[in-house]
């Protein structure tokens, strides 16, 4: 468990880093949102097919493998258009909407059981983004965009767990990045930036630190039970605040410390439920 526990802190370091290169494009570069989604998509989806196994292309057969890239493609979108004004630990506190929401569909679309203490703690993290986005009451409205983007990504954990079994950790990671590099390619043509070497260079940190990320969180969960693994998933939250301090000097006020707590109070309590 512990060579599982130091993967997944390094899986949930690198994911934030590669939104931290991102935001770097869009705010200090200018670079735009739909460039950074999808060239991160089509340089992941480059990155990782040397090592994809046969009859991954079978796969493409499936209506329910395209909509499920389609949906990242939508999510992964939506995070860089709230980068891109937008603290990177709030925008990761709001997007940590997408557990909660995944949790909902997985009873009512999966008829996976949710007992009373589930839904209670379901209602306290809700409770927690709301206390961070603060609709209406100060909360940036590019935060809106985080909450988007953490809805997409609980449809794409429904969609993944509705796919279970439906082919290999690296086939289906394929997919989902192809599909995605695939729908964002004109949007991404149509906003080029400039061919600068610092441009350049963040793109593929971007690519790099989201792919490597991903793909050390599946090997995370060869090794060691998803029940042990999952509390760990919320270390993204302090990689996200420790890089937003140290790249971008931003620091959480303390309406969103406490949107944080009960955030990751109902997180760690609803995984210790599953454990």
């Amino acid at each position: 468990m512990e060579r599982a526990a130091l993967i997944m802190f390094v899986a949930m370091s690198l994911i934030p880093l590669g939104d931290s290169a991102g935001k770097l494009l869009t705010s200090a570069h200018g670079v735009s949102p739909l460039w950074v989604a999808s060239s991160r998509f089509f340089l992941a989806t480059a990155m990782i097919a040397p090592f994809v196994p046969h009859g991954t292309f079978a796969l493409l057969r499936n209506w329910r493998i395209w909509l499920r890239g389609l949906i990242l493609a939508m999510g992964i979108t939506c995070i860089q258009m709230a980068l891109r004004t937008e603290d990177i630990a709030n925008v990761f506190a709001a997007f940590f909407i997408g557990p909660l929401i995944s949790f909902t569909l997985g009873a009512l679309v999966l008829r996976e059981p949710i007992t009373g203490l589930r839904a209670v703690l379901i209602a306290c993290g809700f409770a927690g983004v709301l206390v961070v986005v603060r609709p209406g009451f100060g909360g940036g409205a590019g935060l809106l965009w985080a909450v988007a983007a953490g809805s997409f990504y609980g449809l794409f954990l429904t969609a993944t767990r509705w796919l279970a079994g439906a082919g290999s950790p690296v086939a289906l990671a394929f997919t989902q990045f192809g599909i995605a590099a695939l729908a964002l390619l004109p949007f991404g043509l149509a906003n080029l930036p400039p061919a600068t070497t610092a441009v350049a260079g963040l793109t593929v940190l971007s690519a790099a630190g989201s792919l490597l990320g991903n793909l050390l969180l599946l090997y995370a969960n060869r090794i060691a039970p998803a029940t042990q693994l999952a509390p760990l998933v919320y270390f993204q939250l302090i990689a996200a605040v420790a890089l937003g301090w140290a790249i971008f000097g931003a620091l959480p006020d303390a309406l969103t410390w406490l949107g944080l707590a009960l955030i990751v109070g109902a997180g760690l309590a609803s995984a210790r439920l599953r454990g």
